[in-house]
């Protein structure tokens, strides 16, 4: 297996776990916060890096989706002698749609609390030769139309350590 595709197996993974995963995050945050809890599925969260209109054209969406995907690879060599020895460069990326515009800006912030508390948990070795030493850039997208009526994406991209 190449390293994106061992990273994304592994993140996807984090996510979906059923205690500390983000469904699970989300609905304690939720709950914390006395807000309308976000309700997701485990066929809401894809391992797919896919343009918010080529999926509703090709397959039903069921909002919120979470998609998780490797936007790349740098191979510094950094251990000598092994194949790869770099950075896994992920993104987790969450979509919301709603027919009113004013509920997205709230949902989207507790997606991207959810997601990045899930990273901060998961600090450390990941074993398989993958290391998260934290950090993350969190990117909250333009309105656009789509979906139920209007839809928002926030992109969480971090790096993974991998050496194999």
């Amino acid at each position: 297996m190449g390293a994106s595709s061992a990273a994304t197996k592994k993140v996807f993974g984090l996510l979906t776990t059923p205690e500390a995963g983000l469904p699970y995050t989300l609905g304690a945050m939720a709950e914390q916060q006395q807000t309308p809890a976000i309700m997701i599925g485990a066929g809401q969260i894809v391992t797919q890096n896919v343009a918010s209109e080529v999926a509703e054209k090709t397959a039903g969406v069921k909002y919120p989706m979470v998609y998780v995907y490797c936007e790349g690879l740098t191979n510094s060599l950094k251990e000598k002698f092994r194949t790869f020895s770099g950075q896994a460069h992920m993104a987790v990326e969450a979509r919301i749609s709603h027919e009113h515009m004013e509920r997205l800006a709230g949902d989207l912030q507790l997606f991207a609390s959810a997601a990045t508390e899930v990273l901060d948990k998961s600090r450390g070795d990941w074993g398989e030769g993958m290391f998260y030493t934290g950090g993350y850039k969190v990117e909250f997208g333009a309105v656009k139309r789509g979906g139920k009526n209007f839809i928002q994406t926030v992109k969480i991209a971090f790096d993974v350590e991998v050496s194999y």
